[in-house]
């Protein structure tokens, strides 16, 4: 097992934040990593990274020493019996890792020996140490060839660094030669967004009343605007994220703010100082906006003390905003080098498919296919964003079918930057293009050019003739059409695959320490014992595609010969028939969910089973069990579920939930990106 000890050049490089990065770059590569913080120098009640390394990394931390007790140890001359908590804390942490990452202690002027105890804790580990340095405060290349001198000559080798908030204008292979055989393993950008605090924040620190609470919660203040001149003088400064700041009595400004957020611009918040209130007559004739999801405050100080005490907010991420801390560890995880991490990390004899692993494989495949992706509902928001994103991170080029300046509307009201080479298609350009192809696949249905061309006004429709011929690769929606809007048009016009006499859905469910398969948990309401068979081929060659090896569990309320009935007897014909068509295949059933999932509860119930106890790929008898499982398993775990991907088509089509998360839209895109490559 290896051990990588992470230390400063400096303060305020950003430790925490490139030590949780760095964690969740090697989950991606597939490793069992361990973490530890063998010293806190926080004084708090919760320490961040182990709270952030179990809540994001879902890495369960022994509880780190304190720095007082440290220093009062080294204080009576009891460093070795220091060293052997530390080293027995760390290996706590180990324990079932290919890797441990530990962080060393922050640069502090209060404790000066924070520098020499660090290289005696890696030495004492025999771990190799990753030097972080932030290339914001200059001189970055001279701190870490010190640095890597200074820890040579205590007994430490450095294995690499990793250069932190770089600036725009950062020239990183005249860094690489620069550094010459110190190992540079990544260059993370400065991101002034990922400082942006969210407006719940600015209210907590501020100490402020909530006059409407909004999305409180979930809007980021970008920019601070003080609201000195008129309103006409300001206008453009409402903007997506800026937090309005101003006396109540500037009732030009309020009414200003609440027009701009009747439009739909996302600003931050409005922050009313000198402990003013809302004019109830403001109140009334801007009551739209106050529903709109503007939060406003009232602060008891001045325009100006207030904007003092928001500069000086503290930059760390409190613990409850796992959102931003998850944003930081995916972009640093996304700016190490894979190359650097396989050059210098050990490879275990197995790698596990974990989540991290899987979302990481999934991005890469999509890349390398560079399909394109329509996707019908082009003006709706979290579908814009969703295709910025893949535009911005090359995971597939999108099509937006809807018209350029609602879209564009709806991208300037979200704050988002349309890429150039995002592709906007107006329906009513194109529509007639596909009447008659449309005509020819309907012809048995006796389908009209007229009925062609009122079907076609339905973007789903239309999105789907695109892809029947060949115009795309594959289409998503569904983020506001329901399941059926979007099957319906693909099994007219794009119909089964050869072979397949059923499409059927399975879900990626990314557990803490491994990826599931669900299916079918979206389409087939009652499949015959034939058509669940089926699935069970559908769903373990799915499984198969994504890196998850299948071992599939026919599920039911039975395991093995005990119970009967026609429900489990239809899944006792299923898995035979499966076992027939596909004899190489790791499948049995019926199976009880505990069964097929505890290694313990599987060899007691099915004792010499092939998959009870550790199946991948779980296949449910009805829509009613497979929805209302996977359903459960994702809300009470809080498990995130990729899907549903669709199985059995001809070209790729997947539908979304209408609660999906940006995230979910841009992983959907990628495994149709990636499904496009085999048909």
């Amino acid at each position: 097992m290896q051990i990588f000890y992470l230390i400063p050049t400096r303060s305020n490089v950003g430790l925490t934040s490139v030590t949780l990065g760095l964690i969740r770059a090697l989950q991606r590569q597939g490793f069992r990593v361990g973490f530890a913080k063998p010293v806190a120098q926080q004084n708090t009640e919760i320490e961040n990274s182990l709270h952030f390394a179990h809540a994001i990394c879902s890495i369960e931390a022994p509880p780190p020493l304190s720095i007082l007790q440290a220093n009062k140890q080294l204080a009576a001359g009891e460093q070795p019996e220091l060293l052997e908590e530390i080293v027995s804390l760390c290996l706590r942490a180990a324990d079932g890792a290919d890797v441990l990452v530990a962080e060393g202690l922050h640069t502090d002027a209060s404790h000066p020996f924070t520098p020499r105890l660090n290289a005696e804790i890696a030495r004492n580990l025999k771990a190799e140490m990753v030097l972080v340095a932030s290339a914001k405060l200059g001189e970055t290349l001279e701190e870490i060839r010190h640095m890597t001198q200074r820890m040579s000559q205590l007994g430490c080798h450095v294995a690499g660094a990793i250069i932190n908030k770089a600036p725009a204008r950062f020239d990183i292979e005249a860094a690489r030669r620069e550094l010459d055989d110190i190992a540079l393993w990544g260059v993370v950008p400065y991101d002034p967004a990922l400082l942006a605090p969210r407006t719940l924040d600015v209210a907590r620190h501020l100490n402020a009343r909530v006059l409407v609470e909004g999305e409180l919660a979930t809007r980021r203040v970008l920019e601070t605007v003080i609201t000195a001149r008129s309103a006409a003088e300001m206008i453009h400064r409402l903007i997506p994220g800026a937090l309005i700041m101003g006396a109540g009595d500037r009732d030009d400004i309020m009414l200003a703010t609440a027009l701009a957020a009747s439009k739909g611009v996302q600003l931050a918040g409005l922050v009313l100082t000198h402990g003013s209130e809302i004019d109830p007559r403001i109140r009334k004739l801007a009551s739209h906006a106050f529903q709109s999801g503007l939060p406003i405050l009232s602060v008891a100080h001045d325009t100006f003390l207030t904007a003092t005490h928001i500069d000086h907010m503290p930059r760390a991420v409190p613990t409850d905003d796992i959102e931003r801390m998850n944003t930081v560890l995916e972009t640093v995880a996304e700016q190490l080098w894979p190359d650097a991490l396989t050059a210098n990390v050990r490879m275990p004899a197995s790698i596990q498919m974990s989540p991290p692993a899987f979302r990481y494989r999934l991005i890469q495949k999509a890349r390398t296919a560079n399909k394109r992706i329509v996707l019908p509902e082009g003006d709706e928001p979290r579908t814009v964003r969703a295709a910025v994103t893949c535009a911005e991170k090359g995971i597939a080029r999108c099509v937006l079918l809807g018209r350029q300046a609602a879209i564009k509307a709806v991208a300037a009201a979200q704050g988002v930057e349309l890429p150039p080479t995002l592709e906007i298609i107006d329906p009513d350009t194109v529509r007639e293009r596909y009447v008659e192809p449309m005509v020819a696949l309907r012809k048995s249905k006796g389908l009209t050019p007229e009925q062609a061309r009122e079907q076609l006004q339905d973007t789903v429709v239309l999105g789907t003739m695109m892809l029947a011929v060949d115009d795309v690769d594959g289409l998503v929606s569904g983020a506001v059409h329901t399941t059926a809007s979007t099957v319906r048009p693909a099994l007219q016009l794009i119909k089964t695959e050869p072979g397949s006499s059923i499409v059927s859905s399975v879900f990626f469910m990314l557990m803490p320490d491994q990826v599931l398969v669900y299916g079918d948990c979206a389409i087939n309401p009652d499949p015959s014992a034939t058509e669940l068979a089926e699935i069970a081929l559908q769903s373990a060659a799915s499984a198969r595609a994504f890196g998850v090896e299948p071992k599939v569990a026919m599920i039911s309320y039975s395991t093995g010969s005990s119970g009967v009935g026609a429900d489990v007897d239809k899944v006792r014909e299923a898995t035979v028939l499966a076992k027939g068509k596909a004899p190489g295949l790791l499948i049995d059933g019926p199976l009880q969910y505990d069964a097929a999932s505890v290694p313990d509860i599987g060899q007691k119930k099915a004792p010499g089973s092939p998959v009870a106890g550790q199946a991948t790929v779980f296949v449910f008898p009805d829509l009613n069990t497979g929805n209302t499982t996977y359903k459960a398993v994702q809300r009470s775990a809080h498990v995130v579920s990729v899907g549903p991907m669709l199985q059995g088509l001809r070209k790729p089509v997947n539908d979304l939930s209408r609660g999906a998360l940006v995230d979910d839209i841009v992983f959907t895109i990628a495994l149709t990106a990636i499904q496009a490559c085999a048909m």
